[in-house]
């Protein structure tokens, strides 16, 4: 097996880039990007801390991620599991990465940037969804931005309703936390209660 162990070696193999790949790479955020944020419902966001790296999906409202300004954005936090995995990795390491998808869009978006993390009562009131405000609101500063074309959605076919999985065919998240911890959680109960606890704590 070859393995590359150089930047030399990769692109010797792969080639340099090309021109638009390269020029679609800007350190601020323009209103052809904005309209990409604006209709995401859904972010990845990446970090990295003394324990390794974090990705962890983010869901809201359509154009939850709010556009300050062309160099900052700010997003809110809502409750959760409290691991708190990807907050305890910016506290520590501010450098963070986001994916915006936009349903039944090939195209999405990447920023790279470097965030901090807020609990004024005023901002966090700010994103009040339901009555409730963000626990926390993750203001991000803008380093790089960049769309990613569409080949791997395409490839995936991820919008395509006839390529979507039956959730039946997959072991349900109390089976799994059955299974781990050693059937000190049942299972069923789990996921019977679940849809009621989602409800309660969705904002």
């Amino acid at each position: 097996m070859s393995v590359i162990t150089t930047v030399e070696q990769l692109e010797a193999s792969y080639g340099l880039p090309g021109e638009a790949s390269v020029v679609k790479e800007l350190d601020h955020v323009i209103p052809e990007y904005a309209a990409f944020i604006e209709a995401s419902p859904f972010v990845a966001l990446a970090t990295s801390g003394p324990e390794g790296l974090d990705c962890s999906p983010r869901g809201d409202l359509a154009g939850f991620v709010r556009i300050v300004d062309a160099k900052t954005l700010m997003m809110p936090d809502r409750r959760g599991n409290n691991r708190a995995d990807s907050l305890k990795n910016i506290i520590r390491d501010p450098r963070v990465a986001l994916l915006f998808l936009v349903p039944g869009s090939g195209t999405t978006l990447r920023i790279n940037g470097r965030a901090h993390i807020t609990t004024d009562p005023a901002l966090c009131a700010s994103f009040m969804v339901d009555g409730k405000p963000a626990r926390s609101v993750t203001v991000i500063d803008v380093d790089s931005v960049y769309f990613q074309c569409a080949r791997a959605i395409v490839r995936s076919e991820l919008w395509n309703p006839a390529k979507h999985v039956d959730p039946k065919s997959l072991p349900t998240p109390g089976r799994i936390l059955e299974i781990t911890s050693r059937k000190n959680i049942d299972g069923e109960t789990y996921d019977r209660e679940w849809p009621e606890r989602a409800k309660k704590s969705m904002w």
